[in-house]
């Protein structure tokens, strides 16, 4: 996996997490749900990643 594509994910997980948080602290359970969909979705993406790593080896 390059690196872009390390960061990219991560940064979409970390994006999820803080819009997650952002949402339980102002009470707006949408916004909370959209924030755990992004970090489950940049998680996904960064174990895919490392699974088709593991493969090219």
């Amino acid at each position: 996996m390059s690196i872009g594509k390390k960061v990219a994910y991560s940064a979409e997980k970390t994006r999820g997490r803080a819009k997650k948080v952002y949402g339980r602290a102002v009470g707006n359970r949408r916004l909370e749900a959209q924030g755990r969909a992004a970090q489950i979705k940049g998680s996904l993406k960064l174990s895919a990643a490392k699974v088709r790593d593991a493969f090219r080896k």
